[in-house]
C-alpha cells in the first residue's frame, strides 16, 4: 500500500471553460461578474512574483480569446451584462476627479473618508471595478503592463463600445451633459477667467461654448438623425474641447509672469480631468465608428488607480501641488541660468564673482566666532548667529556676488527644464548631459573662487584681530575644536554637511514660493496703488520700490530663511541632545583658518591638517550633492517626468564625459554648438 498518493492537478479556469464550452447569457449580471473576477485573477501576478508575469498572463489571455471563441464570447457577454445593469454616470463623472470645489475642502473630505469610507452602491459600475480588482495593490500591476498590451487585449474582445442600447446611450448622454455643465461653471471661476486673454473675458469663452455644442450632439442622438449630421455636431464639439485645452495652456504659460496659486492649479487640474472624460464619452457617441482604444485604456488605468487611491492624501497632494511646484521650480530655473557658464569669459567672471562672495563670508566667519564667545542663553545666541548669516547672504545677493552652495537649488531647476516634457514630446537627454557638464564646471569655478579667498583672508583677519586686541579669536582647545569639527572621521561633519544641503534646498524652495506669491498676488501693482504710499512717496520712488519688491523679495526671504536655518541648527541640537548641526564649506574653511592661526601652523601635524582640508572639500561636495539632488528631483517630479523611464541618460553622460572631459572643468575658448545626438 502506497504511503502517499500523487495529488492530481486541478484544471485551470480556462481549461474548464473550454472543456465545458458553455456560453454565459448576456443579461446575467452575477454570473458575468464572477466570470470577470476569475478572468482578471488569471492575469493578476501571483504573490511575490515579478510584475512582468502580469504582462505574460495578459498576452496569453489575449491569444486564448483569438483562438477559442467560447472565451471571447463569454468575455463579451460578461462585460455587456455589467454595462447594461449598472449606473455608469458616477464612474465617468466622479471617479478619479476631485469633487469639492476647493483644494482644502477636497483634502478635508479625503481625511474623513480615509477614517470612515463611504458605502458602495451595488448598482454602481464602480462596484464592479472594486470587485474585479479587489486588492489595493492591483493598480500597480495594471500600470506595469505596457499600454499596447492592454490595447491589444481590448481590441481582441472586438467590443466596439457603440451605444446600440437606448439605456446605455441615455447614460452616456447624461454623463456628457454633467461634465459639460461642470466645465462651463469652472471656466467662469475668477481664478480662471481673469487669466484668459482680454478678448476672451468679454464674451462666451470656449468653456461655455462647448455646452451649446453638447446640446446639439444630444439633439442629433435623441432624434436619431443621420450619421452625417451627428458626425458634424461631434466634430464641432471636439473642436470646442480643443479650444478649451488651448485656453488652459495659455493660463499655464502666463504663470511665469503672473504666478500661480494652489486654488488655481487645482481648478485647472479638475478642468483637464473633465475635458478628458468628455473626449472619451464623445468618442463612444460619435458616428465615425472609430473608437480610440488607446484613450479608453488610459482612462481605464487612471480610473482603477484612482479607485484604489481615492482616499490617499499623498496621491491627492502629489496631483494638486505638482504643477504649483513646477511654477516654483520655473522661477528658480530662470535664475539658475545665471549660474551656468557657457563661455570662457563667463567662467572667469564666475570665479571673480565667487571671490567677492568669499570676501563677505570671511567677515561672516569672524563675526560668528566672536558672537560665540558671548555668554548668552541659547535662543539669543541662535538669533545673533542667524542675523549674522542672513546679513552675509543678503549682501552677497545684493552685490551680485556668488556663494557656491547656494547655486544648486537654482541650477537644478534649469537643468531639469532642459528635458521638460511640458515643452517637448520627448525629453532631450543629450542636451541634459551638456547642461550637467556646464553646471559641473560652474560649480568648480565658484568653489575655487570662494575658497581661494576665504581661507587666506580669514587667516589674515584672525592675525589682524590678534595684533589689534592682543587676543586670538580662538586658541588652545577652542582652536583645536574648530579643526576637529571639520575633520571627516573624527567628527560628524559629513552628516552635518548633508543637513546643510537640505537647508540650502529648502531655502531655494522658499525663495521660489515667495517669488511666485509676489507675482500671483500682483504685489507690485498693489504697492503702486496703496493710498498711504502714494501720499508719502513720489511716483518715481514708489515705482522703484514696487519694482525692487517684485524682483528681490523672493531672494530676500530665501536668504533670511537660510540664515535662520544655519543659525539655529546647532542650538537646537544642543537643546534636544541630538547630533544635529550644520557644516557649510565656506564657513568651515573660515573656521579652519581661525583654528590654524589659533594653534599655530607649526604645531599642527601635517597629516591632520591635510585631513581637515580634505574634510572641508568633502563638506562642499556633500553640500552641493544633497542640495542639487533634492532640487533636481523636485523639479523633475513637478514636470511629471519619471526619470526611471530614461536609463539611456547615464550612458549618454558617461560617453560625453569620456569624449569631452575638459568640458566638465573648463569651457572651450570658442563656443561650439553641441552636436551630441549620436551619443545615445
Amino acid at each position: 500500500m502506497a504511503l502517499f498518493r500523487l495529488k492530481k492537478k486541478k484544471p485551470g479556469f480556462f481549461e474548464l471553460l473550454i472543456e465545458k464550452n458553455v456560453v454565459l447569457p448576456a443579461h446575467d449580471r452575477q454570473r458575468g461578474l464572477e466570470f470577470l473576477i476569475s478572468l482578471f485573477s488569471e492575469i493578476r501576478p501571483a504573490q511575490g512574483k515579478l510584475k512582468k508575469n502580469a504582462e505574460k498572463n495578459l498576452l496569453q489571455v489575449t491569444e486564448l480569446m483569438k483562438e477559442y471563441k467560447v472565451v471571447l464570447v463569454n468575455t463579451q457577454h460578461a462585460l455587456i451584462a455589467q454595462l447594461l445593469s449598472t449606473d455608469l454616470t458616477a464612474a465617468i463623472t466622479e471617479s478619479g476627479i476631485p469633487l469639492a470645489r476647493g483644494f482644502w475642502q477636497e483634502l478635508s473630505n479625503r481625511l474623513k473618508h480615509k477614517l470612515l469610507p463611504t458605502l458602495q452602491d451595488e448598482n454602481d459600475f464602480l462596484y464592479v471595478i472594486n470587485n474585479v480588482f479587489f486588492k489595493k495593490s492591483d493598480y500597480i500591476w495594471v500600470e506595469a503592463i505596457p499600454r499596447q498590451a492592454w490595447v491589444d487585449f481590448f481590441e481582441a474582445i472586438g467590443f466596439s463600445f457603440s451605444p446600440r442600447h437606448n439605456s446605455l446611450k441615455k447614460e452616456l448622454i447624461q454623463a456628457l451633459k454633467i461634465l459639460s455643465f461642470q466645465v462651463a461653471q469652472l471656466g467662469l471661476e475668477k481664478e480662471v477667467l481673469s487669466y484668459l486673454p482680454d478678448d476672451e473675458q468679454y464674451k462666451d469663452t470656449s468653456f461655455v461654448l462647448q455646452n451649446y455644442k453638447v446640446h446639439e450632439v444630444e439633439k442629433q442622438l435623441l432624434d436619431n438623425d443621420s450619421n452625417t449630421a451627428l458626425a458634424t455636431a461631434a466634430f464641432e464639439l471636439k473642436k470646442s474641447i480643443d479650444d478649451c485645452y488651448e485656453l488652459i495652456d495659455h493660463i499655464r504659460e502666463s504663470h511665469s509672469e503672473k504666478g500661480a496659486s494652489i486654488q488655481q492649479t487645482y481648478l485647472l487640474l479638475i478642468l483637464t480631468n473633465r475635458l478628458e472624460r468628455m473626449q472619451l464619452v464623445l468618442d463612444v457617441l460619435d458616428a465615425d465608428n472609430k473608437f480610440d482604444t488607446g484613450r479608453f485604456v488610459d482612462v481605464f488605468r487612471l480610473l482603477l488607480r484612482n479607485e484604489k487611491r481615492k482616499n490617499s492624501i499623498r496621491e491627492f497632494l502629489s496631483q494638486g501641488v505638482g504643477y504649483l511646484a513646477y511654477q516654483i521650480a520655473e522661477h528658480k530655473g530662470s535664475k539658475g541660468n545665471m549660474y551656468i557658464t557657457s563661455t570662457r569669459k563667463d567662467y572667469y567672471l564666475m570665479i571673480l564673482s565667487a571671490m567677492w562672495g568669499g570676501l563677505i563670508i570671511c567677515f561672516v566667519a569672524i563675526f560668528k566666532n566672536l558672537l560665540g564667545k558671548l555668554k548668552l542663553a541659547p535662543f539669543p545666541q541662535g538669533l545673533l548667529f542667524s542675523v549674522n548669516y542672513s546679513i552675509g547672504f543678503i549682501m552677497i545677493e545684493n552685490t551680485g556676488s556668488t556663494l557656491a552652495t547656494k547655486q544648486p537649488a537654482f541650477t537644478a531647476s534649469a537643468v531639469a527644464s532642459s528635458l521638460d516634457t511640458k515643452k517637448h514630446s520627448e525629453p532631450d537627454l543629450d542636451n541634459l548631459a551638456v547642461t550637467i557638464a556646464k553646471v559641473s564646471r560652474s560649480q568648480i569655478a565658484s568653489f575655487f573662487g570662494n575658497l581661494i579667498i576665504v581661507f587666506p583672508i580669514t587667516f589674515l583677519m584672525a592675525m589682524g584681530y590678534d595684533m589689534l586686541f592682543h587676543q586670538k579669536i580662538a586658541e588652545g582647545n577652542a582652536a583645536l575644536k574648530l579643526l576637529i569639527d571639520q575633520h571627516p572621521w573624527r567628527s560628524l561633519s559629513l552628516l552635518y554637511a548633508c543637513f546643510t544641503g537640505f537647508f540650502l534646498f529648502a531655502s531655494g524652495i522658499i525663495a521660489g514660493y515667495w517669488q511666485n506669491k509676489i507675482r500671483y498676488g500682483q504685489i507690485k501693482d498693489r504697492l503702486k496703488e496703496h493710498p498711504a504710499l502714494k501720499f508719502s512717496m513720489s511716483p518715481k520712488r514708489l515705482n522703484k520700490l514696487a519694482g525692487w519688491v517684485e524682483r528681490n523679495f523672493g531672494a530676500l526671504m530665501g536668504n533670511i530663511s537660510l540664515g535662520f536655518f544655519l543659525g539655529f541648527a546647532g542650538i537646537l541640537g544642543k537643546i534636544l541632545g541630538l547630533p544635529f548641526d550644520i557644516r557649510h564649506i565656506t564657513i568651515s574653511a573660515g573656521n579652519s583658518a581661525i583654528g590654524v592661526y589659533g594653534l599655530g601652523i607649526e604645531n599642527i601635524p601635517p597629516y591632520f591638517l591635510l585631513a581637515v582640508l580634505g574634510g572641508v572639500l568633502c563638506i562642499g561636495f556633500l553640500n552641493f550633492l544633497t542640495s542639487f539632488s533634492l532640487a533636481f528631483l523636485v523639479a523633475v517630479k513637478s514636470r511629471g517626468i519619471r526619470f526611471a523611464q530614461y536609463p539611456r541618460f547615464f550612458r549618454i553622460l558617461g560617453r560625453y564625459f569620456l569624449r569631452h572631459p575638459r568640458e566638465f572643468v573648463l569651457p572651450s575658448k570658442k563656443v561650439v554648438e553641441p552636436v551630441y545626438k549620436s551619443l545615445g
